[in-house]
């Protein structure tokens, strides 16, 4: 499958001006969205804790975690976003993606929004 990539904005909640916007990778495996720390610190986004995730190598590894809103596509929802190190790419994970109703076409590589959002 191809790489599918969307224009995100990662905001401060307390202060939505402050904001960290780029070209995030879509990434169905990762449940929550990462971003480079010193990018989100610039932001003005803070750690709200720590959180053990599982590498797509298979390594476990334990990150500080933000609390953020999240914009892409006109939409907008809230999350986790997790400091990752200087220059890492950013990922949009599949939590935010499901809680806009949007979902990823395996056809076209494209971000497809579903006719609502389920909640059964």
């Amino acid at each position: 499958m191809g790489l599918t990539k969307v224009t995100t904005k990662l905001s401060n909640l307390q202060d939505v001006q402050k904001a960290y916007e780029a070209v995030f990778l879509v990434d169905t495996g990762a449940t929550d969205s990462m971003a480079p720390a010193d990018e989100l610190e610039k932001a003005g986004i803070s750690p709200e804790g720590r959180m053990t995730y599982e590498l797509a190598d298979g390594t476990v590894r334990e990150f500080p975690f933000g609390l953020v809103r999240i914009e892409f596509m006109g939409e907008v929802t809230a999350g986790r976003v997790v400091f990752a190190a200087p220059d890492t790419e950013p990922l949009l994970g599949v939590t935010a993606l499901e809680s806009v109703g949007i979902i990823v076409d395996p056809a076209n590589k494209t971000l497809k929004r579903l006719p609502a959002i389920p909640l059964k």
